[in-house]
């Protein structure tokens, strides 16, 4: 990978360039191999634990630096070779070269790892429940392109124009340079089908002058039908669920895994005990109503209006009468539960109050986790448990800790891999209180 070097590059304790080998000892949780020179740490993109790499230095930071693969000089018994002619440029995937087994190991080691140093907590962690599709599994893509001159494709942009420009994704390691990419191997083979003339499309607009900046691409695939609107209404079966939701909306993007999913965490909140289910990043609905015939009572809460009047409507198709689906008030989000205001607008709706003893609650937030304001007025409510989804088991280990500080003790964590090939990962931990 040629990389040009800035003007304000420290050169301490690597020179720009410089060559090293290592031995990689381990991955950590963004996907990238660790090693150590004389002591000091050197992260290596696409370098597997146990092979011994030479790699080549482009940023020192204050406590490790890091290093593009130059060479695999003792290679993994683990290393395959990748699928995807991109990879090791693309910074889509991390894990293309290694066999799915040892990457479900390796994620669920992460999240052992990450359980003990950032919430101070031993448990073991389940083996990960992996994908029905290694491959052509991802219902949605979103490339990005910047039409201004200044990013003109690369020489390994073949077959394309040379007043065209790259529409893919980050150059690993790059904060701004996007790799072309006509093909993506996770994405579903409808997505691909439609890529190339979605791609054709934004080449001509942008020769039309319709973008003066860049932005990004949207492919969602509905069923088979792949659309590149923003405002179109998307339908997916989970299970004997069906449910709509406007293209541009969060929704999981591995259908072939939900099934699965959702069970489990309707399962996990069922042997709590609860008679009644709060959904506290509700959506349109995916886990409330997958979960709503094995409580009495379902609550979703979503700040987004719109979001709402499609899980009220998903109610009402899917024959689901226990759910009530309201736009919570980010400073008020369970304001309501168990107040009985006899008006059927609320969540009380006039039935029984949500008691807190009585009621598990599920939290599915942003990548970021949740922010202190959510958790003050979650432990205010005090549910009787929680079942804690993420897409970042980072950020939901830190916030364990604020669980385990009030009470609530950790009795189970289960590892989805909603995304082969990649470093990420879906958690479910759940939560008691004492």
């Amino acid at each position: 990978m040629s990389r040009n070097r800035k003007k304000t590059f420290n050169d301490k304790p690597f020179a720009y360039h410089a060559e090293i080998e290592l031995e990689i000892h381990t991955l950590t949780n963004l996907g990238v191999g660790l090693g150590r020179v004389d002591n000091w740490v050197v992260m290596v993109a696409f370098a597997l634990p146990g092979e011994r790499v030479r790699a080549r230095v482009f940023r020192n930071h204050k406590n490790f630096s890091e290093a593009d693969l130059v060479a695999v000089l003792k290679p993994s018994p683990h290393r395959i070779a990748p699928v995807c002619p991109l990879f090791g440029r693309c910074g889509g995937c991390q894990y293309q070269n290694f066999e799915y087994e040892e990457q479900l190991a390796w994620k669920r080691r992460q999240v052992e790892e990450l359980l003990r140093h950032m919430a101070g907590i031993e448990f073991a962690v389940a083996p990960v429940i992996g994908s029905p599709r290694q491959y052509g599994y991802r219902s949605k893509i979103t490339p990005h392109f910047n039409s201004g001159g200044s990013f003109q494709l690369p020489s390994e942009g073949a077959g394309c124009s040379p007043h065209s420009f790259p529409i893919g994704f980050l150059r690993q390691g790059a904060r701004f340079d996007i790799v072309d990419v006509p093909r993506c191997e996770i994405a579903t083979a409808p997505i691909n089908e439609r890529l190339a003339a979605a791609r054709a499309d934004i080449q001509r607009l942008a020769a039309a002058g319709e973008f003066t900046r860049g932005a990004t691409l949207l492919l969602r695939d509905a069923g088979g039908e792949v659309t590149t609107d923003y405002d179109r209404v998307i339908t997916e079966r989970v299970g004997d669920i069906t449910l709509r939701f406007l293209a541009r909306d969060f929704f999981q993007n591995n259908p072939f895994i939900l099934p699965a999913f959702t069970d489990y965490v309707r399962a996990q909140a069922r042997s709590t005990g609860a008679r009644f289910l709060v959904d506290a990043y509700c959506g349109s609905g995916l886990f409330a109503l997958t979960s709503a015939r094995a409580f009495e009572r379902v609550a979703g809460v979503e700040i987004s209006e719109s979001s709402v009047n499609f899980a009220r409507e998903n109610a009402v198709a899917n024959g689901i009468a226990n759910a009530t689906f309201q736009a919570g008030d980010a400073s008020a989000i369970f304001a309501g539960l168990g107040v009985e205001d006899g008006g059927g607008g609320g969540l009380g709706g006039g039935a029984p109050d949500f008691a807190p003893r009585e009621t598990v609650v599920v939290i599915d937030p942003p990548r970021k986790g949740c922010d202190e304001n959510f958790l003050a007025q979650l432990f205010a409510f005090g549910p009787r448990a929680v079942v804690y989804v993420s897409c970042d088991p980072a950020t939901q280990m830190r916030d364990l800790k604020q669980f385990t500080a009030r009470g609530y003790a950790l009795t189970a964590v289960q590892p989805f891999d909603l995304f082969p090939q990649t470093r990420h990962l879906e958690c479910v931990v759940t939560l008691r209180a004492g």
